[in-house]
């Protein structure tokens, strides 16, 4: 109940006024968000990397309402790839690029503007030796995110895109989206959908997921494994042991800030692990998504407002 009222109170502005206006917030979202400029998202790839993980940035802001400021958040992307070619971390790197943020929310020509934003943003990260993913957002996107991403692909087949198990839909998206060279990253979901479109039980959120799993490790795609969950963890290695998939064939993925302990095992374990850095002034649709998520991170933020 109280993730959905978070997610539901992430869109309204009177909320995003009052938590952005508690001076310890900031302490919080410290954890969760890597900094505002392009110099704090290299700062952290480079302690990330150094590390043994790999890495997907993602320059935060989405429903972006001009077309300007659409084409500013892709040049912030591209002077963030081209940071990242200078550090020749190949695909060790990647960035993650909601389309919302590039034009998509943007009328009648949204497409058409977020599709243009985007094939600057891919080859500037095919300049970069990197890749880039598409994140997706709530289920009225869904069409047009994999539409785009379809286009995109015709010159940059290597074009990811992120699917969320809790929509019916997805078990479908999953079957079309498993052929050779296709990169999917699985997560459950993290925006307040009605219960005609997506699964409202966290049970049968997981049993979706694990399904959607399946079908992509069965196929010939990559498979980006989003999930901080052990029980996930496990079920993914025994798919990749049914569907003989070596360590090279699949990754995980994992946000800033959680579950580092975990992190770092995978990669003890010969894993790839791609750690999900978010950056920039625009955090607040990001920060309450995290709070909804998990139990662990409301009780962490309401012990920073009570530490003094």
């Amino acid at each position: 109940m109280l993730g959905s009222l978070l997610l539901a109170g992430s869109r309204v502005p009177l909320v995003r006024r009052a938590v952005s206006g508690v001076p310890l917030t900031r302490k919080v979202v410290d954890r969760f968000v890597a900094g505002e400029t392009t110099q704090d998202a290299v700062e952290s790839v480079h302690r990330l990397t150094d590390a043994g993980l790999a890495v997907t940035i993602d320059h935060l802001g989405e429903e972006t309402r001009d077309a300007e400021a659409a084409a500013q958040t892709a040049d912030a992307y591209i002077v963030l790839l081209g940071a990242l070619r200078e550090l020749e971390l190949g695909d060790r790197a990647e960035v993650s690029v909601k389309l919302s943020a590039v034009g998509q929310a943007l009328g009648a020509d949204g497409d058409k503007i977020a599709l243009e934003n985007a094939q600057h943003i891919a080859e500037a990260a095919r300049g970069a030796g990197a890749n880039v993913t598409f994140d997706m957002e709530d289920h009225t996107t869904v069409d047009s995110t994999l539409g785009i991403l379809r286009a995109v692909r015709e010159d940059f087949p290597s074009a990811g895109v992120a699917l969320q198990a809790y929509l019916f839909r997805t078990e479908d998206d999953c079957r079309d989206l498993s052929h050779e060279g296709s990169r999917v990253r699985l997560v459950k979901g993290a925006y307040a959908e009605p219960a005609s479109v997506a699964h409202q039980n966290k049970n049968e959120v997981d049993k979706a997921y694990v399904r959607c799993l399946r079908i992509l490790m069965a196929g010939k795609g990559y498979p980006m494994v989003g999930t901080h969950d052990d029980r996930l963890i496990s079920i993914t290695e025994t798919l990749a042991d049914r569907f003989g998939r070596s360590l090279g064939e699949y990754e995980y993925q994992m946000l800033y800030g959680i579950r580092t302990d975990k992190q770092q095992a995978l990669v003890g374990a010969g894993h790839t692990m791609r750690v999900y850095i978010p950056y920039g002034d625009d955090w607040y649709g990001y920060f309450m998504r995290r709070l909804a998520e998990r139990p662990a991170n409301i009780a962490f933020f309401l012990r920073a407002l009570g530490g003094k």
